[in-house]
């Protein structure tokens, strides 16, 4: 048996068990499990001193990602730009921390057709917007606004932004209408936090990405879909991070995509006490 989860608190409503699970079911691997496990910053070295070898790989959600690092024993290239890791993979007794979000952020956009933004805005300054930059300069982008309501707590991130070496504006919420002239909005603000933007931004920005999936759509996502503008949900970033999660943590390359998108779209849809 191998098993692997997702650790993060709060952490009852990850999707992650429902697209790892459908990758295993597609790939054939009867003996892998995965589960959703709470854990906090402080009992997080615990939990990872206690697993044994049957264990390949974590997922690991807020507030874990920056945390983890001084218990890794590697890390790729990635993590050290962005400062965190959302994925440890356990092999030969040795943790190796890995960031798929960037990877995640870079296939949403290519996805919708959004691969080529010549500006952008993003609000928020947590772990996921240190992501957002380094997918941005994957994809051309050198130079980006970060919004956030206290520039005082934006240092992390601008840290990460000197080691991409991307340009960073840092501007304050009160004032988002004067960084709006941009072709991208990345929104990597908690589910609601938005809702007082989405006029503001909404007929203004031609494509908007709300890092949130749950529920959808957001007011933000909403109001720019209706002004006619491009709107990337979060789900597809999770989505292409755990795909990739599950070919770091299996070795497999052959990944069924589309079954854990259906897995992940049911499991939304049926949240929403819909059905597809």
């Amino acid at each position: 048996m191998s098993r692997a989860a997702v650790l993060g608190s709060p952490i009852a409503h990850s999707l992650s068990p429902y697209l790892h699970r459908a990758a295993y079911r597609a790939l054939g691997l009867d003996d892998w499990s995965y589960e959703a496990i709470e854990c906090e910053e402080t009992g997080l070295p615990g939990l990872l001193g206690g697993l044994g070898p049957d264990w390949a790989g974590l997922s690991l959600t807020m507030p874990l990602k920056r945390a983890v690092l001084p218990l890794l024993d590697t890390v790729s290239e990635p993590v050290v730009e962005v400062g965190g890791a959302n994925t440890v993979v356990l092999r030969d007794g040795a943790r190796h921390g890995e960031n798929t979000d960037v990877h995640g952020i870079v296939r949403a956009l290519t996805e919708a057709g959004a691969a080529r933004p010549r500006s952008a805005a993003i609000l928020g300054g947590g772990a996921t917007a240190a992501s957002t930059l380094a997918a941005l300069r994957e994809l051309g982008l050198g130079e980006a606004t970060l919004v956030v309501r206290d520039p005082g707590r934006a240092g992390e991130t601008a840290e990460v932004a000197e080691r991409l070496g991307t340009a960073l504006t840092v501007q304050t919420f009160d004032k988002i209408d004067t960084v709006l002239d941009v072709d991208l909005v990345v929104s990597t603000l908690p589910s609601g936090a938005a809702d007082g933007f989405a006029d503001l931004v909404a007929g203004r920005v031609p494509v908007v990405f709300d890092v949130v999936y749950a529920p959808w759509p957001t007011r933000l996502a909403g109001a720019v879909a209706e002004a006619g503008g491009t709107v990337v949900g979060g789900f597809p970033m999770l989505l292409h991070q755990a795909v990739r999660q599950v070919e770091l943590m299996t070795g497999r390359t052959d990944v069924p995509v589309e079954a854990m998108r259906a897995a992940g779209e049911a499991e939304i849809l049926r949240r929403a006490g819909r059905t597809s």
